[in-house]
């Protein structure tokens, strides 16, 4: 991990601007305590330290990867409870993996029954649209 240091706080904005992940969202992830409250300084603006930003460049790549907030909960409490295994991590990882391999498989479904509709369409200037019967099919072929 890159070190990072600094003698004085981060305020939100330059966190955000660090990070990619906007100051709404960061507040999000603060409110729902995936990120720690921040210190604040005499006028009540929020000072970030090194950790909490490492943390939100963590939070920011997991969810680059897909993972949920609960994932990146759990993932957390174990960096957080220090004993835990790397097989714990590769657990979670093996289930979230799964989960994308369903997602895609499902796209790709949707990808087959959308080109099959447009297939079906001749574009022509007629009041009856394949597409349009298609969607309007009661069965549920898809």
């Amino acid at each position: 991990m890159k070190n990072i240091t600094k003698t004085r706080g981060y305020a939100i904005g330059e966190m955000s601007l660090k990070t990619g992940v906007n100051i709404e969202t960061i507040r999000y992830y603060e409110r729902i305590s995936i990120m720690p409250k921040p210190d604040r300084t005499a006028g009540g603006n929020r000072q970030y330290n090194d950790d909490q930003l490492k943390r939100l460049f963590f939070i920011r790549r997991a969810r680059g990867l897909g993972f949920s907030i609960e994932e990146i909960r759990a993932l957390f409490s174990m960096v957080d409870q220090k004993d835990a295994s790397c097989s714990e991590v590769h657990d979670l990882t093996v289930i979230h993996l799964a989960s994308v391999k369903e997602k895609i498989a499902g796209l790709t479904k949707l990808e087959t029954a959308l080109s099959g509709m447009i297939a079906k369409c001749n574009q022509g200037d007629v009041p009856d649209c394949p597409i349009l019967e298609t969607l309007f099919e009661t069965h549920l072929g898809a």
